[in-house]
């Protein structure tokens, strides 16, 4: 039987026939793969004849990425793999559930919604093992295992969704050029990073580049800063609780954590245009400042999208690059980081979907997307040298060195806030209101 990878409209292709195999992007036994992992599974699952359904947020680029990954797991199980994906995935998964007809395993960025779907029965937990495994198998083990697991119906907590494909927001853009001429060192603390900030001041630089702008969404960026400056000033738990509003949103430690957003932001010498230029100021034009001459300003705080909207021809880790967002020293927090990433989870309880997961956990479904770009992990198992770049090595290198790891809050948190309330708060904050008038008014919005 040859095996098959369909996706959208070539799944049609089945009507007349089957369609050829997915050719492997890396051949077998080649280059610095844990192929071993790759042979290991393969003797030890046999699902010719089976079908697995996978619905997941990758189209374009990302789409064949994911089906150069799948491919593997294809020939290895001798599994009919069709992945799919939509427009409107969030609304799309919870159609399909509702309507008794759901994808084996689905992919998400969103935890709020997969703990909907748990808390409605559709998921089937994971196991016991599979968290085990997670602990002992990721850096920042117990942070996945708890990014992962919701409660039921009846209130019992357990693994159910499975993390794969990571994104790192705890970055600090800069041109190495601008710091050789001036002499600054990266720093290693958060209290150097403030240092340098005076420091450049004292130059007669300007340290920041800071936008807000984002249209409808404007805010953002600066619940990101909160975000980290949060997981920086409180432990773990405190942030936990700030999501789930088990402290209020005016908390002291709340309204502690964005006056130090505004030590950055609302000190006019310390953002380009001053202050006032923060909310009006695009997101997308924010980091353009680091390359002009004399620069506008030497650093910029943002995920590892950012790159997209440097100037054309600017070069990662030549041009531009980053250095982690640091922690504290004084405050013994270890090294949090902050970001996003897709979750899987069994919303159809087969062979193959269990199969599915056990996949997830080899070196190889990591370091074939690896290899390529966009992907990071937290895999302790992986070889670091596959990563196709210098630049996704540095970040996976971050993830690989955090003892706590926290989804963007504003994702976990009601709509009315996390897209909302928090958003036009931080305006209002930069705009010149106090932290406990802000606070204040984004947790009496919080949903009753």
């Amino acid at each position: 039987m040859k095996h098959v990878l369909m996706t959208g409209a070539a799944a049609l292709a089945l009507m007349s026939g089957m369609a050829p195999a997915q050719e492997l992007k890396f051949p077998v036994g080649e280059g610095k793969f844990n192929w071993d992992s790759y042979k290991a599974f393969d003797e030890a699952h046999n699902l010719e004849g089976q079908t697995l359904t996978i619905f997941g947020p990758w189209r374009g680029e990302d789409q064949v990425l994911v089906e150069s990954m799948l491919a593997y797991f294809i020939a290895a199980t001798g599994v009919t793999v069709n992945y799919s994906s939509s427009e409107n995935y969030e609304q799309q998964i919870v159609i399909d559930t509702q309507a008794g007809s759901p994808p084996d395993i689905a992919i998400l960025p969103q935890p709020g919604l997969i703990a909907d779907l748990v808390k409605k029965g559709y998921v089937a937990p994971l196991g016991q093992e599979t968290q085990d495994w997670l602990q002992s198998h990721y850096a920042a083990g117990e942070s996945w295992v708890s990014l992962g697991s919701f409660a039921a119906a009846d209130g019992t907590r357990a693994l159910y969704a499975f993390p794969y494909k990571i994104d790192v927001k705890s970055l600090v853009w800069y041109v190495p050029e601008n710091f050789e001429d001036a002499g600054y060192e990266v720093p290693q603390t958060m209290e150097e990073l403030k240092a340098l900030t005076e420091q450049i001041v004292a130059d007669g630089g300007t340290p920041w580049c800071i936008g807000l702008g984002s249209g409808g969404a404007t805010g953002w960026p600066a619940t990101d800063w909160v975000e980290d400056l949060m997981l920086r000033n409180q432990p773990a738990d405190v942030y936990d609780k700030w999501v789930n509003h088990e402290i209020p949103f005016n908390d002291p430690a709340v309204i502690g954590t964005v006056e130090d957003f505004g030590w950055f932001a609302r000190n006019d010498a310390f953002v380009a245009g001053g202050s006032a230029a923060v909310a009006s100021t695009d997101f997308r034009d924010s980091p353009k400042g680091l390359f002009s001459s004399p620069p506008q300003c030497y650093l910029h705080h943002q995920a590892s999208f950012i790159p997209s909207f440097f100037p054309e021809g600017t070069v990662v880790g030549q041009d531009a690059d980053f250095f982690y967002f640091p922690a504290y020293a004084s405050k013994d927090l270890g090294k949090p980081v902050l970001g996003a990433g897709t979750l899987a989870f069994i919303t159809k309880d087969t062979e193959a979907s269990r199969a599915f997961v056990e996949w997830l956990k080899t070196p190889i479904a990591h370091e074939v997307w690896m290899a390529q770009s966009g992907f990071l992990t937290p895999s302790l198992d992986v070889n670091p040298e596959t990563y196709g770049s210098e630049v996704t090595r540095k970040m996976g290198d971050i993830l690989l060195n955090a003892t706590t790891f926290r989804f963007d809050a504003s994702d976990l948190m009601p709509g009315a806030v996390g897209a909302g309330s928090f958003w036009t708060g931080m305006v209002d904050y930069v705009g010149g209101k106090s932290a406990e008038e802000v606070t204040g008014a984004i947790d009496a919005s919080w949903p009753k």
